[in-house]
């Protein structure tokens, strides 16, 4: 079996001879000459022939095992003898190893491409450290480009709102629900600025979405012959969410009936008792748990509701709406509320 060159096992089908590689503690240095053509002018696109000068630039490569690699690459300046062009000299860029203003090779930039896109910014950059590359969160956020935009919608167009940030900024997301890939993002959730994605983008004939109004606003307007379907993640959701309410607001009913049960089939037994349902440490969960103590300290001091309602400056139907609800009620509406 015949053995490869460095060449080969480095650079496969790149025009470049490598001259040295030294192995120093930090990392593998290799310095290589390029040894393609003349290369073509950016500007004009006109292929030069009079090398101005040479220089060294240097390339952060993929490692190899667990050493980083840096390539140190020796590329010719040319001279663009095209009168009209705008430029004078350009530097050759070597296919499949360098690109303009880039101080990564083609190869690196390609993996660290792909690993933004799968992982995002932060998890992408620890893994980036695993694999002992040096690339930071922004670094990997900007090389992600976004995907051209087709001229028309998918047949199945999924729409649905997010959060650039929680309680501020929305977004909306459109997706190509049979081919499972999104299409266009959009910077907010106005059934105007949707309506006049549609009108820009006809052939949408089935939009799968939430129950926001916004969105049926905007597809009756821009998409009239469409049909409106809501996705089966919301249903769930929604359903889930309305059964552990209503569980939730009748607890104390089906505990009874759950102690009648037990009490009828297993007299031995102790009552089943539910357990506490956790809630959400949310601003009006709290609020609401503190009023309700407040009131009812206030009420075994024998306060009356007017004057309860002064001190807490409540209305007087509040003060008795507390006094007269349980708690875990009372935190149920006001979770529903949220």
């Amino acid at each position: 079996m015949a053995s490869k060159t460095v060449e080969e096992v480095l650079f496969p089908g790149i025009d470049v001879r490598v001259e040295r590689v030294v192995d120093s503690s930090d990392a593998l240095l290799v310095e290589a000459v390029s040894t393609s053509g003349p290369g073509r002018c950016p500007g004009c696109r006109k292929q030069a022939r009079p090398m101005h000068s040479s220089y060294q630039r240097t390339l952060d490569e993929r490692p190899v095992g667990s050493r980083p690699v840096v390539v140190r690459l020796r590329v010719r300046r040319y001279f663009c003898d095209r009168r009209s062009c705008s430029r004078r000299t350009f530097v050759e860029q070597v296919r499949g190893l360098s690109e303009r203003h880039r101080r990564s090779s083609t190869g690196l930039t390609g993996w660290l491409r792909s690993i933004a896109v799968e992982l995002g910014g932060r998890p992408a950059a620890r893994l980036c450290r695993q694999l002992r590359v040096a690339a930071g969160r922004t670094r990997l956020l900007r090389l992600l480009t976004a995907p051209p935009v087709p001229d028309r919608a998918p047949r199945v167009l999924g729409v649905d709102e997010f959060a650039f940030r929680k309680g501020c900024t929305y977004g909306t997301v459109l997706v190509d629900v049979e081919a499972g890939r999104v299409v266009d993002v959009l910077p907010d959730r106005t059934s105007e600025t949707f309506a006049a994605w549609l009108a820009d983008h006809p052939g949408a004939e089935i939009i799968c979405r939430d129950r926001a109004t916004a969105y049926t606003k905007a597809a009756k307007q821009a998409a009239p012959d469409a049909l409106e379907v809501a996705d089966r993640w919301h249903l769930l959701q929604n359903l889930s969410a309305a059964v552990e309410k209503t569980c939730h607001q009748h607890r104390n009913c089906l505990r009874k009936h759950a102690e009648e049960d037990t009490a009828t089939e297993a007299p031995e037994l102790s009552p089943m008792l539910l357990p506490p349902a956790k809630l959400p440490r949310t601003q009006i969960i709290e609020r609401t748990r503190h009023r309700y103590e407040d009131i009812h300290r206030l009420l075994d001091k024998h306060w009356t509701i007017s004057a309860i309602a002064r001190r807490l400056n409540l209305d007087r139907k509040t003060v008795r709406r507390f006094r007269d609800t349980d708690l875990d009620e009372l935190l149920a509406s006001a979770r529903g509320s949220v």
